[in-house]
């Protein structure tokens, strides 16, 4: 079993940065890709940024160039820094493995993008 916990949500005017990290509750951390994706009211989740074993990173076209996810191995923590947002970031971000997520989700990080 897996568990992921988010954090570092919150409300940031447009332009604005903020940087949520997810501690992972797992065995062999460093074997698996990780990912950041999000979900929006009304819309399905999404995969925002996903960083491979090997430090590979992949990124949604909406957050190319915004975006950056970095992971942490011993601390077994992924992180996603997030610059210049927008209103359209609005949304729960939940972090699980990539490219496939585990059938456990944590409770998300809420983030508001709004002036």
């Amino acid at each position: 079993q897996v568990q992921f916990v988010e954090s570092g949500g919150g409300l940031v005017q447009p332009g604005g940065s903020l940087r949520v990290s997810c501690v992972a509750f797992t065995s062999f951390f460093s074997a698996y890709g990780m990912g950041w994706y999000r979900q929006a009211p009304g819309k399905q989740r999404e995969l925002v940024a996903g960083i491979t074993n090997g430090g590979t990173t992949n990124y949604a076209d909406s957050v190319k160039d915004r975006f950056t996810i970095s992971r942490d191995n011993a601390k077994k923590i992924v992180y996603l820094q997030m610059n210049s947002l927008k209103p359209e970031d609005t949304a729960v971000y939940y972090c699980n493995r990539f490219p496939v997520g585990t059938g456990y989700w944590g409770q998300g990080t809420q983030v508001t993008v709004s002036s």
